[in-house]
C-alpha cells in the first residue's frame, strides 16, 4: 500500500517532520543532568556571562507548506486509527497551528542574542552556522552539525542555575552549580569545546538516570 506524504516521514518538534535522525526515539526521551563548574574566578565569570541566553534556536522554517499540508492530512485520517475531523476544519485548525509555530519563532529570532533569561544556553555557547539555520532543524546537515557539537539536536530545557552561600576558604578559585534537561543525550560534545575554550575549568557533569 502506498504511504501519504504524511505517513512516509517521521513526525518531529511541535508536528513538524524531523529528518533521518536514527539518533533520536519518535518520542523525545528527556534526561536530567547536574553540573558543577571550577576554576579561576575570572574563568568562571566569563563561563557564567558567555552561557546566557534566550535558551532558543533562532531557526528558520523553510518546509511550513509541507508540514501544513501534513497536518491537515494527519487530522483528516489520525495515524492511530481514531476517527478525524471533515476536510474544512482540519484546514482551519492546521492554519491556526502554522500560525502559532511561525509566531513563537519570530519571537525567538527576535530573542536571540538579546535576552539572558537562560543561564545556560548551548546556543549562546556554541551559536548553529547561519548556513545550518537557513536550513531549518529537521535538515540532515544541521542535525549532524548539532551532534557534532552539541551531543543533543535541542536546547536544553528547565535549566537552573544553583547559588552558593559565599566560602571565605575559596579566595582562589569560583564555583556554578547548574541543573538542566537534555533531549535523549548527554551533551558532551559540546562539554568538550567548553574545556577546551576554558581550559582551566574543571566541568562535572552528572546525568541522573533515574525516571523523571
Amino acid at each position: 500500500m502506498t504511504e501519504t506524504p504524511a505517513e512516509a516521514r517521521t513526525q518531529g518538534r511541535g508536528g513538524f517532520v524531523r529528518g533521518g535522525d536514527a539518533l533520536a526515539p519518535p518520542q523525545t526521551d528527556w534526561l536530567r543532568h547536574d553540573l558543577v563548574v571550577t576554576g579561576p574566578p575570572e574563568d568562571v565569570a566569563g563561563l557564567r556571562r558567555a552561557a546566557e541566553g534566550a535558551g532558543a534556536t533562532p531557526w528558520h522554517l523553510p518546509d511550513l507548506d509541507l508540514a501544513e499540508e501534513d497536518r491537515v492530512l494527519a487530522l483528516v485520517k489520525p495515524p492511530d486509527g481514531s476517527p478525524g475531523l471533515r476536510i474544512a476544519a482540519a484546514r482551519v485548525l492546521a492554519r491556526q497551528l502554522r500560525t502559532a509555530v511561525e509566531d513563537h519563532q519570530q519571537r525567538v529570532i527576535a530573542a536571540a542574542g538579546r535576552s539572558s533569561t537562560c543561564p545556560f544556553d548551548l546556543y549562546a555557547l556554541l551559536p548553529v552556522p547561519y548556513a545550518h539555520l537557513r536550513q531549518g532543524p529537521d535538515d540532515p546537515a544541521s542535525i549532524a552539525w548539532l551532534r557534532r557539537h552539541w551531543g543533543t539536536i535541542q536546547p536544553l530545557r528547565h535549566v537552573r542555575r544553583r547559588e552558593d552561600p559565599p566560602d571565605r576558604r575559596r579566595r582562589h578559585s569560583a564555583r556554578l552549580q547548574y541543573d538542566f534537561w537534555s533531549a535523549d543525550w548527554t551533551p558532551w560534545a559540546a562539554f568538550a569545546s567548553l574545556g577546551q575554550r576554558w581550559p582551566a575549568l574543571v566541568f562535572d557533569l552528572r546525568p541522573d538516570y533515574r525516571d523523571g
